[in-house]
């Protein structure tokens, strides 16, 4: 993949690799990988939805991440 231009700071990662991963073992691996800012969140929490290149978010449930997504 090419690096992409507008995001610099974000790394070249799937985060759908992480979906199925305990939360401990993904917040290790994107760090790893390069992510600058790791969030998990309970499902259905209330967060703000600006766009931060380089931020990696998990939905968490019961140990688990069940969705993934930049920014």
């Amino acid at each position: 993949m090419a690096p992409d231009a507008l995001f610099p700071n974000e790394p070249q990662d799937d985060p759908e690799s992480y979906i199925g991963l305990a939360q401990q073992d993904a917040e290790d691996r994107a760090r790893a990988r390069g992510w600058t800012t790791v969030r998990s969140l309970a499902p259905g929490a209330v967060i703000t939805m600006e766009f931060l290149s380089g931020r990696v978010n998990f939905e968490v449930k019961e140990g688990l991440v069940q969705r993934a997504w930049k920014g």
